[in-house]
C-alpha cells in the first residue's frame, strides 16, 4: 500500500484538484498491475511524411514490443488522414498519440497504464517541443532524428510517470480527464490495419467515435527534376496538338461526309493519353508506373493509325515524347525512408 499512501500525500496545490482524483485513477488496478504498468517508449514524426524527429533509447525487446514498432511505423505513415487524438490496442500495449501543428507525439505503453496520464505525457511532450523547436526546422528537416537530442526530454518525462512519486505539478489531470470525456480519441483496431502495394492503409469504415471515414492515402514524390519538367511540358505540347488536329477533324467530317470519323476517335484518344501521363507525373497512384507503360502504349497505337496525316518527323516526335515522359514518371519515385527508424 506504500503507492496508494504517496499518491494520498499529494495535496490539491499539486494538481489543481482533491488529492483522492489521483487515487480513481491507479485505485482501478490492482498492485500487481499497477507494478506493471509503465511507459515503454515514445517518439515524435512528422504528419505529413512520416519523418522520425526523435525517439526514445528502447530497452525492451520482447517480441510484443518489436511487434509494436511495426504498428509504430504503419500509424506513422497514416497520420495525415487520421484524428489528432487515437489508441491502438494491440494486447498487451497500447499506442496512444496526438497530432498538432504538424507533429505527432506518440507512445507505447503497457494495456493498463492510466488512458488520462498517457495523454496528459503526450501532452507535456508536445508543449516541450513546441517551446524548443520552432515549425520551420520541423517542417524543412531531412535527416530521420534530426532532432534526437530531444530524447533526454523524453527520458525525463517518461520516469517521471513511471513513478507517481515524481509528478510534478506540469499536470492536470482534471482538465485532461474532463476534455477525454467531452472529445474521446479515436479507437483504430487491428483489423483496420493492413497492408497494400507497401503502403499501409485503413479499412473503408467509419472511425470510432469521430465519424469521419479515412480518404485515400496520399504519398509525396521525389522533388521536380529538369528532364521531369521538360517532359511534363513536351507531353502537354502534345496533347494540344492531338486535339487541335481532332477539331480539325471534326469540320473536315462535317464538311465531307466520306470523311473517317475513326480519325477523330484517334485525335481525342492521344490528347488523353498525354494528358494522362502529366497527371501520372505530379500525382502518385496505385500502378502508377503500369499505368504509365499503358498510355505510353495507347499513344503509339493512335500515331500508327494515323501515319495517313502525319510525316514521319511528326511521328518520330510524338512517340519519343511519350517514351521520354514514360520515363521520367518511373524516375519519379515516391520519396524513401530509411528501412529502420527504430532507435
Amino acid at each position: 500500500m506504500k503507492l496508494f499512501s504517496t499518491a494520498k500525500a499529494m495535496q490539491i496545490d499539486e494538481f489543481g484538484f482533491g488529492a483522492g482524483y489521483i487515487n480513481t485513477v491507479w485505485q482501478r488496478f490492482p498492485l500487481n498491475q499497477l507494478a506493471m504498468s509503465m511507459i515503454l517508449s515514445a517518439s515524435v514524426v512528422r504528419v505529413r511524411d512520416g519523418l522520425p524527429l526523435s525517439a526514445s533509447t528502447d530497452c525492451e525487446q520482447s517480441t510484443g514490443v518489436q511487434e509494436c514498432r511495426k504498428y509504430f511505423k504503419a500509424l506513422s505513415r497514416k497520420l495525415a488522414q487520421l484524428p489528432d487524438r487515437c489508441t491502438l490496442k494491440t494486447g498487451q500495449y497500447n499506442i496512444n498519440f496526438i497530432n498538432s501543428l504538424g507533429v505527432s507525439y506518440m507512445m507505447l505503453c503497457t494495456e493498463n497504464y492510466p488512458s488520462v496520464l498517457a495523454f496528459c505525457f503526450l501532452d507535456e511532450l508536445q508543449k516541450e517541443f513546441i517551446t524548443t523547436y520552432d515549425m520551420l526546422r520541423t517542417n524543412t528537416a531531412i535527416r530521420p532524428y534530426c532532432f534526437i537530442e530531444f530524447d533526454n526530454v523524453i527520458q525525463r518525462t517518461k520516469q517521471r510517470y513511471n513513478n507517481t512519486r515524481s509528478l510534478s505539478t506540469k499536470i492536470n489531470l482534471a482538465d485532461m480527464q474532463m476534455e477525454i470525456k467531452l472529445r474521446p480519441p479515436c479507437q483504430i483496431s487491428l483489423s483496420e490495419l493492413g497492408s497494400a502495394n507497401g503502403f499501409v492503409h485503413l479499412s473503408a469504415v467509419e472511425f470510432k467515435g469521430t465519424g469521419k471515414v479515412p480518404t485515400a492515402p496520399h504519398q509525396r514524390l521525389e522533388p521536380l527534376t529538369l528532364p521531369g519538367i521538360v517532359s511534363f511540358i513536351l507531353s502537354l505540347l502534345c496533347g494540344a496538338l492531338n486535339l487541335i488536329r481532332g477539331f480539325h477533324a471534326i469540320e473536315s467530317l462535317l464538311q465531307n461526309e466520306g470523311e473517317d470519323v475513326s480519325y477523330v476517335i484517334a485525335f481525342f484518344l492521344g490528347t488523353a493519353a498525354c494528358l494522362y501521363q502529366c497527371y501520372l507525373f505530379v500525382h502518385y497512384t496505385g500502378w502508377r508506373n503500369v499505368k504509365s507503360f499503358l498510355s505510353f502504349g495507347l499513344i503509339c497505337l493512335c500515331n500508327m493509325y494515323l501515319y495517313e496525316l502525319r510525316n514521319l518527323w511528326q511521328l518520330f516526335f510524338h512517340v519519343t515524347v511519350g517514351a521520354f515522359s514514360t520515363l521520367q514518371i518511373h524516375l519519379r519515385q515516391p520519396q524513401g525512408k530509411s528501412p529502420d527508424y527504430n532507435v
